[in-house]
């Protein structure tokens, strides 16, 4: 198995957002904020090589929106999907399989393209993987997450046939449960920020990596009291990190940050304020 990063480009968010209670005196030295409050934050995503199989995780936010919803969120830089599988040469229409973590617009929107007027997958020989569930949550969407939850990203990949699901998730009252999704590949579920996300873990090298989605969006979020305003459900959130990163120091996992724009992975270590990022680097030096 290989892996590669693939970074789609950058755009911004809301820094209060993104960092819930904490005040922008503590968060604006993580990643500031410009004039307009806003940060910046990276799409990357994870391409695994597994044998027969090449697998996205994530695909960005694609380009078929309109020109106003693409002006609230400040897209700027010169990486993008195709100059990222081309620099491992590779093409979008190598993909055999889009893993989806959960289907908000900057991760599920450049799974589907415009075309004419017709909306048809932007990978033309690859299976789309969610999870029943989350995939109900997201078609039935509360108010809260509406916004983000855009049918023209969702439901042409139904329409498509190619729809999948990872059904298999052990205990729906544990939200660390563990699924298979390949023999290397297995899949974490979290629902604090939204219902069943999910986080690939792959044993790779030796090593064990998480893609770590909207759980940790950056190594800024880490400590536990940093959680996004956009998550459902905060507390669980905080839950949730508590527990994963007690097994993550542990076992001496590496972290896989689909948001942060500067870092890509680290490790772990213990502090006196808690549980922190050691060694920063790429997933190439791995």
């Amino acid at each position: 198995m290989k892996l590669y990063s693939i970074n789609h480009g950058y755009f911004k968010l809301d820094g209060g957002a993104m960092f819930g209670v904490v005040p922008k005196s503590i968060w604006n030295k993580l990643n500031s904020a410009d004039e307009n409050n806003m940060c910046t934050w990276a799409m990357r995503s994870l391409l695994i090589e597994d044998g027969e199989r090449l697998i996205l995780v994530d695909a960005g936010m694609g380009d078929k929106q309109s020109e106003k919803f693409f002006s609230f969120y400040y897209l700027h830089g010169d990486d993008s999907l195709d100059k990222g599988l081309a620099a491992h040469g590779f093409h979008r229409d190598d993909i055999t399989d889009v893993f989806l973590t959960h289907l908000h617009f900057d991760h599920c929107g450049g799974a589907i393209k415009k075309e004419g007027e017709q909306l048809i997958p932007a990978f033309k020989n690859a299976t789309f993987w969610s999870n029943e569930r989350h995939w109900k949550w997201a078609t039935e969407p509360n108010p809260r997450e509406k916004a983000s939850f855009l049918k023209e990203n969702i439901l042409p990949i139904q329409e498509s046939g190619r729809l999948q699901f990872v059904n298999d998730r052990k205990d729906q009252q544990n939200a660390l449960a563990l699924a298979h999704f390949t023999k290397q590949v297995q899949v974490r579920f979290a629902d604090g920020h939204t219902d069943s996300m999910m986080l690939p873990q792959l044993e790779y090298k030796g090593k064990t990596i998480v893609f770590m989605a909207d759980l940790l969006p950056s190594i800024g979020h880490i400590p536990l009291p940093y959680v996004m305003s956009y998550d459902t459900r905060p507390l669980l959130s905080m839950m949730e990190k508590e527990v994963f990163l007690k097994e993550a120091l542990e076992r001496e996992y590496i972290l896989f940050f689909e948001h942060d724009p500067v870092n890509e992975c680290c490790t772990l270590t213990q502090t006196e304020k808690g549980i922190r990022a050691k060694e920063i680097f790429r997933l190439s030096d791995i």
